[in-house]
């Protein structure tokens, strides 16, 4: 009876001490969800603020936005009228360019003129028509200059920054000379097909047996005029039979290796041009020469006719081109800006100061590279930062003709 009593005891100890201690685990449990969920109800009020902020921040950039665009039509606007501004003030200052024409490089015209030779009295008039006899004596048939621009084609954009591009006055054929020096010609059946190729796909490559130099070449009745320079001193100009593929002639000339023809465009030692009297060579005999020097060329024997000193200015000279015996020099500035004739040499002394033309080029990419008179078109063909571009000219009589 004791043995049962003593385990009915030990029986209740135990059942006791199980009971305390799972109401301590339960207790710990409840402790530990609550903390959970305290800690969930934290992250929750972090979320919502969160979610807050950025629905404020959102608007806040909504606001900005919008500040922003209106900031960006008003400038819009603002640029536009300046735009417009400028432009009108270009118009102005090209019509005050148009009444105020440079100074035409001529002696006897000007002398004539300024001296009212007209209005002379009888016994003077010999002696003007003597001088008037020896001033026509020098002129010839062509007695054209340039009026203006009467419209600009940009054909299209091929090879690089520099380079020529012309059309021989007796036929409708192409050529294009890519880069500064090389001794590879492209050669097209006509503009057209120059202006639906794809670069200088479907032309006629011509290698030269000399490698020619400075975007200064000039094509006329199928041959091929260009500047050949191979030492220090000596320049060449080359005759090639474009039809045979064969150099006909070459002539040398005494120039400065390092002497440049135009600062602007360094690389152009001599610059060769076609008009209606024939072939020219623009040149420069020494680096320190400030003026540009012209040659009357013979185009079968590449002999040196006549020379003479333009007075034009080499510094910020870009190009030049012959029409009807009259050279035209294009200048700009360092930094590319609006090409503009501002200087004109007739070697015939028949153009007064009064008719000298301040042509101004429509703005374009840069600066030309190469200008190339056609005189059976009336069109200069440009090159222009890798665009080639034709313009029309408008001519009219000289007032001496």
């Amino acid at each position: 009876m004791k043995l049962l009593f003593v385990l009915l005891v030990s029986c209740a100890w135990t059942l006791i001490g199980a009971q305390n201690y799972y109401q301590a685990l339960m207790d710990y449990l409840e402790n530990r969800l609550l903390a959970i969920e305290d800690r969930m109800q934290m992250w929750h009020d972090h979320a919502h603020q969160y979610h807050t902020e950025m629905l404020d921040f959102k608007k806040l950039t909504s606001e900005a936005m919008a500040g922003l665009k209106n900031d960006h039509s008003m400038i819009f606007k603002d640029l536009e009228g300046a735009s417009a501004r400028v432009n009108l003030m270009e118009r102005e200052l090209e019509y005050v360019e148009t009444q105020n024409s440079p100074r035409a490089c001529v002696n006897m015209a000007d002398k004539v003129i300024e001296q009212e030779a007209w209005g002379l009295q009888e016994r003077d008039a010999v002696e003007v028509e003597d001088d008037w006899e020896e001033l026509q004596s020098r002129v010839s048939d062509c007695v054209e200059i340039i009026s203006g621009f009467r419209s600009v084609k940009i054909l299209k954009r091929i090879g690089s920054h520099k380079g020529m591009w012309t059309r021989d006055p007796k036929s409708s054929k192409v050529y294009i000379f890519n880069g500064t020096s090389g001794d590879t010609v492209h050669e097209f059946k006509s503009v057209r097909d120059f202006s639906r190729s794809l670069g200088v796909m479907g032309s006629r490559t011509i290698h030269l047996p000399f490698e020619w130099t400075s975007p200064g070449s000039a094509v006329y009745d199928g041959y091929l005029y260009y500047i050949k320079q191979k030492t220090d001193t000596d320049v060449q100009v080359v005759k090639y039979d474009l039809r045979s593929g064969s150099v006909t002639d070459t002539a040398m000339f005494p120039m400065e290796r390092h002497a440049s023809l135009y600062t602007l465009n360094p690389e152009t030692v001599a610059d060769l041009a076609v008009d209606d009297e024939g072939l020219w060579l623009l040149f420069t005999p020494t680096d320190s020469e400030p003026n540009i020097s012209v040659a009357k060329m013979d185009t079968a024997t590449l002999d040196i006719e006549q020379i003479w000193d333009t007075r034009c200015p080499r510094d910020n000279a870009e190009a030049a081109f012959v029409v009807c015996g009259t050279v035209y020099v294009v200048y700009n500035t360092r930094l590319a800006s609006r090409s503009r004739v501002q200087c004109v040499y007739d070697v015939n002394d028949m153009m007064v100061s009064e008719e000298a033309p301040l042509l101004y080029f429509p703005r374009r990419y840069g600066a030309h590279a190469s200008l190339k008179y056609n005189p059976e078109e009336k069109q200069v063909y440009g090159w222009d930062d890798g665009y080639q571009i034709i313009y029309r000219l408008t001519m009219k009589r000289k007032l001496l003709a």
